[in-house]
Formats: C-alpha cells, structure tokens, sequence
C-alpha cells in the first residue's frame, strides 16, 4: 500500500456532500471526416489499451487499521468499467447551454470510494456534431500538473495514435495479513509518519527562522518602519476580502460555463504593458466580474481578492499527486480603469509571488494526526451544516488559476481536440472557482459554482470576450502613444 499524504489526504477530508473533491476537464472532440458508429464504444476500446499509462486508473483507497492515519493507494483488482466508463446523449437541439448543464449535473455527483477515483462520460448529440467527454478524477489522486501526465497518456500529435507498449502480465497477489498484523503495521507506519515529520520540523527550524528575519526586519534603505524603528506589521483587517454573493455556504449543485478567448490578443495585451499572461488572465477575469457584480447591486468598494494555486511541481515531475501552493492576490475590481486595473493587478500580484516564495519552502507539506480521517471530515460537515461561511469574514472572494497547455493540436483515439475547459472545485465561502487552460491559440475558460450562488454563471461567462476586447482596445492605444512619441 502507497499511503497518502497528508496533502493529498485532506481533499478527502474536506470532501461532504455538499463540497465534492473531484476535478475535470471538458474536452471538445471533432472524430474523424470518415468516423462511422458509436463514437463511445470507439473511445472505451481506445481507452481500455491506454489505462495502464496511468496507475492512478487501477488504484483505489484502503483505510488504515482504526483510521489511525491517512489512506493509501491499493491495486483494485477487478473493475466496473460500465461505473467509470458512461454515454450521455443531449436531448435536441443539442445546444451550448444544454452540454454546460449537463456537465453542471455530473461535476454534482461524488465519486464512489470503494472503486478507483475517476470517471469519464462521452457526451454526444451536440448540434455541431462534435464529441465531448467529461472526465473527472479525485484532487487527492491528481493537481493540475498530474492531471497534464494523464493527459500525456492518452493524447497524441497526430490523428494516427501511437503504438503503446502493452501492460505487463499482472503479479499474483500476495497472502493478505491478518487482521493482527495489519494492526501492528499501521501503528508502526504511524509512528514513523510522526517520528519523520517531527525530524523534518527540527530540520526546518533554522530555515525558517532566517525566511521571518527576511519577512520582518527592513532590509537596507527601506524607510517604511514602525514604532521604534521596528517593522510596520501588516493591516490583517484591511487582508480581508470584501463579502460578495460568492462567500456564502454553497449546496451540493453546480452551475458551470465554458468559453474561449484568443490567446494572440492576451498576448499582445501583455507586451505592451510589460505584463505576464496571469496578470492578464486576472484582468480579464475581474474585467468581467466587475459589471456582473454591479448588475446585481454587488460590487464591492474595495477590490476583490482571488486565491491563486502555484505549482510546486519540478519539470518532468509527473507523479500522481498533488504539489502545490497558493497566494492571495487582489484583482481591483474596484477600478473602472481596464489598464489602470491590469498594472494596479501586476503590482499586487508581485507582491504576492514574492511573499509566497518567501514562505513556500518551509510551508508543511505533510502532516499526520491522529485519527485524521475521522476527526477532520466531522469537522467539515459542521462547518457547512453550521453555514459559518455566511457569517464569518472570508480571507478570499474566489479562486482563479491558470494553466499553461500544448501549444500545438493534439488527438485523442483519431479524433481532433477542439478545446480543453478545465471543471473545478467551489467550497464553502468560495462558491466561484475560475479556471483557465491554454491550448494552441486560446485560452480556454472553465467557470464552476455553486448553482444557489450563481445561478446565472453564463451571463459572467459572456463578459469574459467583452472584457478582453476592452483591455486590448486600452493597450493598443496605449501602444500607438508610446510609438508617437518616441517618433
């Protein structure tokens, strides 16, 4: 058994009915000019000769003896491929709204513990006569960089798939310990668990004390200090977001949008105001928000403030697991300004990194505790049963990430895909999650909420296009100015 980590195992911790921690991906498929038949039977034969590029499909969860600690990785054994394996059909028309409902419906349902985390629901009847396939797989097994390695597994750069080596010849099992063993094994792994971790804490200590000498004490000609000379200590009141209709306790239904914008145009966007694609990503998504929150009576005075997750993967790291980090970022909402908000966002967004790396080497990346998968699920259960979110000042307003994909097309069992819209995770007090992958020359725009929340999640995703147009508008002029007056 591959126990988890204390990161990885707290996805499922924190997962209750109304909070499922699973994430996905809408994958837009054009089959073949000479395509005939079920494009799902086509696709499950594909798939089936694929899976063992994965481990991850062939494993599921095994619970520690007791749940003194986290679970682990176990082979599954036989497997119900009609459970992670499924067809949906839309009814006609077969309309854009009609496919983002549907995947609103499945990103609802939890997956079943008792079988491997994932599942993959080919979606057809679409009017364009396109394919689509909703394919989630649990955030204890996968972040964003695993999911890439997944992807690896079963894309291809060209419509003739590549020729896999088979899986090999499976293991007889071994005898399985008794219950007694299995006992004292868990025990002594949790010992250890402990003993490592408390070595790695002690090992930690030095580097640590020395990132909050850096954190704290001015360094040479700053002028910024407080009493005494001593440093000014940040305003955590002021850290806090405003409360907007997206920092309430959520429901377990989900309202889901999917657009694309031109990657070219952020592109430009970013060149000529001297900005990162992610500054620009955050532009557009706050260029948006700003009229869908003012058309509700909603926007607040101060900026909005968006978590951002960073990926601690190293390049060539595709384990199956999850590395990663985060950073609070606010994203001016408050600036009517489309450029002035873009350079008001690059600021803070600096700022943000830069802390974020100050931190991020001594942040915990494991952790047990006794009891964990028992005490801390109840935990979150009443949190959300007790509707805390609604009252309690929220440190975040929504979650915005970005991820960079494959600059060329890529195929999928012959068929061409169209687009890559990622499908994430809201949670309580956070009922808004926007999600960003790029692919050839988009940028492809994933919105998942809470449906009470925002039921109306396709009206904020059509202000993702206007909210583009606008900051390039503002940046080409601002581009011409510059050439004028150097001239």
């Amino acid at each position: 058994m591959k126990q988890l980590g204390g990161i990885d195992a707290s996805f499922l911790y924190m997962e209750t009915p109304e909070t499922p921690m699973h994430v996905a991906g809408l994958t837009l498929f054009e089959p073949p000019a000479d395509f005939s038949g079920s494009f799902f039977e086509h696709f499950r034969e594909f798939f089936l000769s694929r899976m063992h590029l994965a481990p991850i499909f062939e494993k599921k969860l095994a619970r520690t003896v007791l749940e003194l600690d986290h679970p682990g990785w176990v082979d599954a054994g036989e497997m119900d491929f009609d459970y992670h394996l499924r067809k949906a059909t839309l009814p006609a028309p077969g309309s854009w709204a009609q496919l983002e409902a549907t995947v609103g419906d499945l990103h609802s349902v939890p997956l079943d513990r008792t079988r491997p985390l994932w599942q993959f629901t080919v979606i057809d009847g679409l009017d364009d006569g396109n394919v689509a396939i909703y394919s989630k797989v649990h955030h204890a097994a996968v972040d964003g960089g695993a999911g890439m390695a997944i992807a690896a597994a079963l894309y291809d750069i060209s419509p003739q798939p590549r020729t896999v080596k088979p899986p090999e010849p499976k293991q007889p099992q071994a005898r399985k310990p008794s219950i007694e063993e299995r006992a004292l094994l868990g025990i002594n792994d949790f010992v250890q668990n402990i003993v490592r971790q408390q070595l790695r804490v002690i090992e930690a200590v030095p580097q640590a004390l020395n990132t909050l000498t850096d954190l704290l004490l001015p360094k040479p000609g700053d002028a910024a200090k407080g009493v005494g000379g001593l440093p000014q200590l940040p305003d955590v009141a002021g850290m806090l977001a405003p409360k907007t209709p997206f920092n309430v306790t959520i429901t377990s239904q989900r309202s889901y949008a999917a657009r694309s914008v031109s990657l070219a145009d952020a592109k430009f966007i970013a060149k000529a105001t001297g900005t990162k694609i992610n500054d620009v990503v955050m532009a557009v998504c706050a260029g948006a928000l700003r009229p869908y929150l003012k058309a509700h009576k909603a926007l607040p005075k101060k900026p909005l403030v968006a978590f951002v997750p960073i990926s601690l993967r190293e390049a060539g790291n595709s384990d199956s697991n999850n590395q990663v980090f985060g950073m609070n970022c606010q994203i001016h909402t408050e600036i009517a300004d489309p450029l002035e908000r873009l350079m008001a966002i690059r600021g803070k967004a600096s700022e943000s990194k830069n802390l974020a790396g100050s931190v991020k080497d001594i942040a915990p990346k494991d952790y047990s505790l006794l009891g964990a998968p028992l005490l801390l699920p109840g935990l979150m259960q009443l949190y959300g049963r007790a509707g805390l979110a609604d009252v309690l000042p929220s440190a975040v307003n929504l979650t915005i990430s970005n991820t960079a994909g494959p600059p060329f097309p890529l195929y999928c069992a012959g068929a061409k895909i169209l687009a890559l819209y990622p499908v994430s995770i809201p949670v309580h007090g956070i009922a808004l999650n926007m999600t960003v992958q790029s692919y050839q020359d988009r940028l492809d725009f994933g919105l998942t909420a809470d449906r009470r929340a925002v039921p109306d999640i396709d009206a904020l995703a059509d202000l993702l296009e206007p909210a583009l147009a606008e900051l390039k508008e503002a940046a080409a002029k601002r581009a011409a100015a510059a050439k004028e007056a150097s001239a």
